[in-house]
């Protein structure tokens, strides 16, 4: 059996439907060497996941134990066996041609790298403002002249395994919200590089509801608290240019997705505040 040269993890819970057509779309990748680690991190539907990796040639299962996504790409890294490891999630289509753009860049000397991630569907006001923010947040300071960027979502990375397996994410996130953001800064913070590559697209489909979406941003608030108290950061604002940018961002997508933009800062600023009482109430009980 041929060893692959590049491993695709991807973390999943209680979206079959979806993953299927994520692995779809994985099978469709040109790279010749290719492997497809799926994590179910504790679906209630564990057969209905099982059947659809077992419809994609190249996926192999991994039970994980619920515990998240930092432990479940944790776990998959383990099980890769390719020096390069790519990360999507179970709601993206990776763009044919996809994983040997990143393996490209990291094998050109890269410690990791990241493409675009971009909204997968069009005319969803909701999906298109969740996705404004998270390229935002993103792309805002990418280098032009280097491809240097300071944070990649884990729907769109690559990076070699031994820096995986030296900057494992860390399983103190127990939620889809800071813990990449964690990760990016541990990397950076240990001499390392995160490279952005333009023809690496993933597209995201968020099926999002008006609840959904306030609860979206409310989890990214707690995960920013958690992220900013680990990091020492939590006075520190962005820019006033950053806050500016993720504004036009927004509205480029309409005058809804704007509005809706804006309203994402109230429940991340309310997500960090009950993150806050939340830290506060552990530390009393353990003081």
């Amino acid at each position: 059996m041929t060893e692959p040269l590049v491993s695709v993890v991807v973390p999943t819970r209680d979206r079959p439907d979806r993953l299927a057509v994520c692995l779809a779309a994985l099978e469709r990748q040109d790279h010749p060497h290719l492997e497809i680690v799926v994590v179910d991190d504790a679906s209630r539907d564990a057969a209905a996941v099982a059947a659809a990796v077992a419809a994609a040639p190249r996926a192999r299962l991994v039970r994980g134990e619920g515990r998240g996504p930092a432990a479940a790409r944790n776990a998959g890294v383990r099980e890769a066996r390719a020096p390069i490891v790519c990360f999507t999630d179970d709601d993206c289509d990776p763009v044919p041609g996809w994983a040997t753009a990143l393996a490209a860049r990291v094998a050109a000397g890269a410690d990791a790298a990241a493409g675009p991630t971009r909204n997968g569907r069009p005319g969803d006001v909701l999906a298109a403002a969740a996705q404004a923010i998270a390229t935002h947040l993103a792309e805002a300071d990418v280098e032009p002249a280097t491809g240097r960027m300071r944070f990649a979502p884990t729907s769109n990375l690559a990076a070699r395994a031994e820096v995986l397996r030296a900057v494992p994410f860390d399983e103190r996130y127990p939620l889809a919200a800071g813990e990449d953001r964690d990760w990016c800064a541990r990397l950076l913070d240990g001499g390392r590089t995160l490279e952005f590559e333009p023809a690496a697209l993933v597209r995201h489909h968020q099926d999002l509801s008006p609840r959904g979406f306030w609860r979206q941003q409310v989890r990214y608030g707690r995960g920013a608290y958690r992220f900013r108290s680990d990091h020492g950061t939590l006075l520190r604002l962005e820019a006033p240019r950053f806050y500016a940018g993720l504004v036009r961002r927004g509205f480029a997508e309409g005058v809804r997705a704007g509005g809706l933009v804006c309203a994402a800062q109230l429940a991340t600023a309310l997500g960090m505040g009950l993150e806050a009482r939340a830290a506060r109430t552990a530390k009393g009980r353990h003081s």
